[in-house]
């Protein structure tokens, strides 16, 4: 019995770090108007360049710009 008990707490703290992975990943998506524009303004420049777009904007990595892109403006 202790053993189901132990699981049903495992899995309730388990589906909370989920939530808060989550909640992460939407905070790091939100951009800024100023860097949804230069986003936009070098994807029409360079193409899916991730890289070098997130050269041109600090403290974003080239995964997060091109999710960002993707969950956007994804035409799929």
């Amino acid at each position: 019995m202790a053993e189901s008990e132990y699981s049903s707490s495992e899995n309730a703290s388990m589906d909370s770090v989920s939530i808060e992975d989550q909640s992460k990943q939407d905070l790091e998506l939100q951009f800024s108007e100023d860097e949804e524009t230069l986003v936009i303004r070098m994807f029409n420049l360079v193409g899916e360049r991730w890289g070098l777009i997130a050269g041109r904007i600090p403290g974003r990595t080239a995964e997060e710009i091109e999710k960002y892109w993707n969950t956007r403006y994804s035409t799929s």
